[in-house]
């Protein structure tokens, strides 16, 4: 076992990459719950995989908030021939600051640090060899207190970047923090798009509409069961989602809450549950799922971390109708056993042949999940 781990820790300092064949799968997956027809299964072994991006030629790009680095799983079955499964783990970016989120737009793929956003051209056909990237935006403010990016090119073509609060509750620059931002492409423009978002690490546009939804952190140090994290439904620019003053659409914030009320600020869609860290989502869009699948959301809870007893550590689906969602209800569970947990997931990517591939960053791995028929 020695022997193999230095093996490993030799081919990844010379290589950069290690073959999928060589990874062992990180967390016990026989433990895992999901719906009569669905499994789970080890798709690459990835260092503090967080955010999750699809290339245009067969790649799954995944960003790191710990380690400073950017990923690459080469996929084989991309073209529809074969299950989706990993070919190998390419390192194709390092010493960078928390590049948690990655997006890919006309084969470019976009790194977002804490205070800046890079652009890797090509990158598809350079991925043993990346070219120095460029710098698309780098006006980002710098704290890391929720600095980490989520990144998505939205239907309109900007790019969209949240960037969190500086602090757990704070009054701070409503013009800076607490916003989702819009980008143009080249980084030439930049506009505010949503306002009192207190940590937004994941959202998505509905197929159909067009329009942004999007996950969002409660406060902590309220007590166990308050305030929830949110989903929230943002069809158009300029409207507030009540942070600092009014959290989960109905409950006044005990220092700022005074000044301002909650019936001034845009509810959320669903109330997810006090602390469960709800990250990344995305509609389901592919094929292999039941039907009844289309357009509901699944939602990654990454898992409390101060809660008296644990919460999240699941994936979640939600059935909308119209602007709420009207069930919300456990999908993948089995990361919790008691209080011990064996993965965060993080991010979910829908893949060519219709499976979902799930980050997890405490484990260090991807997941794929697909469906067969019971």
């Amino acid at each position: 076992m020695r022997h193999n781990r230095m093996l490993r820790q030799i081919l990844i300092a010379a290589l950069g990459f290690l073959p999928a064949a060589a990874f062992s799968q990180a967390a016990s997956l026989g433990q895992m719950r999901l719906p009569p027809g669905f499994s789970i299964e080890l798709l690459a072994k990835v260092p503090n995989a967080r955010s999750l991006a699809l290339g245009a030629k067969g790649t799954l790009f995944v960003g790191n908030r710990t380690g400073n680095a950017v990923y690459a799983v080469r996929l084989a079955g991309f073209d529809g021939k074969g299950p989706v499964r990993a070919e190998r783990v390419l390192r194709i970016a390092s010493g960078l600051s928390m590049p948690n989120g990655v997006a890919f737009r006309d084969g470019a793929l976009y790194v977002a640090e804490v205070n800046r956003i890079l652009r890797f051209d090509a990158i598809e056909d350079t991925l043993e060899a990346p070219p120095v990237p460029a710098v698309v935006f780098d006006r980002l403010p710098s704290e890391s207190h929720h600095g980490w990016k989520f990144v998505r090119f939205g239907p309109d073509g900007w790019l969209y970047v949240p960037v969190g609060a500086p602090c757990n509750a704070c009054e701070a620059d409503p013009d800076r923090y607490a916003l989702i931002l819009r980008i143009s492409p080249d980084g030439a423009k930049r506009e505010v798009y949503a306002r009192g978002v207190r940590n937004s690490v994941g959202f998505d546009w509905h197929p159909a509409t067009g329009e942004l939804w999007f996950t969002d952190n409660g406060r902590d140090m309220l007590g166990d069961d308050l305030p929830s994290d949110e989903l929230n439904h943002a069809p158009r620019a300029g409207l507030h989602f009540g942070f600092p003053w009014c959290h989960q659409g109905d409950l006044p914030d005990p220092e700022f809450g005074r000044s301002r009320s909650c019936a001034e600020f845009t509810a959320p869609a669903r109330k997810l549950g006090a602390h469960v860290a709800s990250l990344g989502m995305r509609f389901y869009t592919g094929q292999m799922f039941p039907p009844e699948y289309r357009n509901r959301i699944l939602i990654a809870e990454h898992g409390s971390w101060n809660r008296s007893s644990k919460s999240g550590y699941r994936i979640a689906v939600a059935r909308l109708e119209g602007n709420h969602a009207t069930a919300y209800e456990p999908f993948a569970t089995g990361w919790l056993q008691g209080e011990s947990v064996s993965g965060r997931p993080v991010d979910l990517e829908i893949l060519p042949d219709g499976s979902v591939a799930v980050s997890d960053d405490h484990a260090g791995a991807v997941y794929r999940i697909r469906y067969s028929k019971p």
